[in-house]
């Protein structure tokens, strides 16, 4: 037996499991026959240039790509100051009030493993976790179910600047930083297991876009560590017993097909459900794509994830937008430029990020029009499996991704049920 402390907390924990056999609780939300239908509370928890260019700009210094450096490179107190202020405003209770006004159940709320433990000597600046448990709470209060997403793992598990740390992903390299991250995933399912968030909490996001593109290396790590999380996660009582938080576990950049089998029903697991994130901007030849490809692909999605789903995990679209392209002012990284107009490196000009990004002020009748068919065709398709959650809720300077803008400038409905488009999928 071992005592862990989180939150302030003392969680005891046994090392072995007991003999008794109790009976599988419900789980917390509906997921096999209740649509998730949710959105991304991006870029505030987990720092990342393209949703607030502010924050980075602001710093005068162009070094400054992700929130590693954003600790590292300058003043302290001006970090944690710039921090404080920003986790104080990007997302407050009138957001979950809103979220739920537009007919939503879900968030999924990404946190890096900076928020719980820098013992590794990374210059993280925390604070984070205060406002996790606000958001919690104001989840409770608007009937919004909470996925609590890892979105950040020691050494970076992908290289991108949404894991905390742009550059090389060194997280499968080092045993060290993958047993840190299964303490993590421990420390928040046992926490969020208590029954008091049985109004909110539902799942644990174990971690968020593992680079298995990279190698079959990062593939076999990544692989072990969904087994370790389902024992971390839907056992969280060091007991036999089950907990009523789903696991969710992210595809790793692979087909959905590599799955099949893996932690399903049939081999024995309950509780799992898979995350596969639906993007067309980050790849040269989907951008070459007219509207009309656009919404047949979005369409065509919705077969491979209904073939899925039916015959292995409850399959959520946990990332996905209606921008058609990657202009957005540092999508693809601070100081980076955007494919679509060539001034990426190796890319080559397919048209003018003019007025397709930025504010919707600037956007024409016809690409509104063909945001909302997109919106259309992507939840149609997606709702062949067990549900989705849009990225993101804000972005001080992308209304094309915005879920809030898109509210306000008519392409998505303020009930998903409504619909311009009905038959955008056949």
């Amino acid at each position: 037996m071992r005592t862990s402390t989180l939150f302030g907390l003392s969680l005891t924990l046994f090392s072995t499991l007991s003999s008794s056999v109790v009976a599988v609780p419900n789980l917390r939300f509906p997921y096999g026959s209740t649509k998730v239908r949710g959105v991304n509370l991006g870029g505030w928890l987990v720092l990342e240039p393209w949703i607030t260019p502010s924050l980075f700009d602001n710093t005068g210094n162009s070094q400054i790509v992700d929130e590693y450096t954003f600790g590292q490179l300058q003043d302290k107190t001006k970090a944690k100051a710039a921090l404080q202020k920003h986790w104080d405003t990007w997302i407050t209770e009138k957001d979950f009030q809103d979220i739920a006004a537009a007919g939503l159940n879900h968030v999924r709320l990404p946190i890096g493993f900076w928020a719980f433990d820098v013992s590794g000597g990374e210059p993280y600046i925390q604070g984070q976790k205060d406002y996790l448990f606000k958001a919690v709470q104001w989840a409770a209060k608007y009937g919004i179910k909470v996925w609590v997403d890892l979105h950040g793992a020691p050494g970076s598990q992908n290289g991108f600047d949404n894991s905390g740390r742009r550059g090389n992903a060194q997280w499968h390299t080092n045993a060290n930083n993958i047993n840190r991250t299964n303490a993590v995933i421990k420390l928040l399912a046992a926490e969020f297991s208590q029954a008091q968030y049985g109004n909110s909490v539902t799942a644990i996001a174990a971690l968020n876009e593992p680079a298995g593109f990279i190698s079959q290396d990062v593939i076999s790590k990544t692989t072990q560590f969904w087994y370790d999380s389902y024992g971390n996660t839907r056992y969280p009582f060091g007991t036999a017993q089950e907990g009523d938080l789903l696991l969710v576990i992210h595809d790793a950049f692979q087909p959905l097909s590599h799955w099949n089998g893996f932690l399903s029903v049939n081999n024995g697991y309950q509780g799992v459900a898979i995350d596969t994130h639906y993007y067309q901007v980050f790849d040269n030849g989907q951008l070459r794509w007219n509207y009309d490809q656009h919404i047949q692909n979005a369409c065509a999605r919705g077969n491979e994830i209904a073939s899925f789903a039916s015959n292995n995990l409850w399959t959520v679209t946990g990332e996905w937008t209606t921008a058609p392209t990657d202009c957005a002012k540092y999508l693809n990284g601070r100081g980076v430029g955007a494919r679509y107009d060539g001034s990426y490196s190796g890319s080559s000009w397919i048209g003018s990020c003019s007025n397709v990004t930025g504010n919707r002020n600037g956007f024409s009748t016809d690409y509104k029009n063909f945001l909302r068919k997109f919106w259309e065709a992507q939840v149609t398709a997606f709702e062949k499996g067990q549900g989705w959650i849009y990225w993101t809720w804000k972005a001080e300077q992308a209304d094309d991704w915005s879920y809030q803008n898109g509210l306000a400038g008519g392409w998505i409905p303020k009930n998903p049920n409504d619909r311009l488009y009905p038959k955008v999928c056949g």
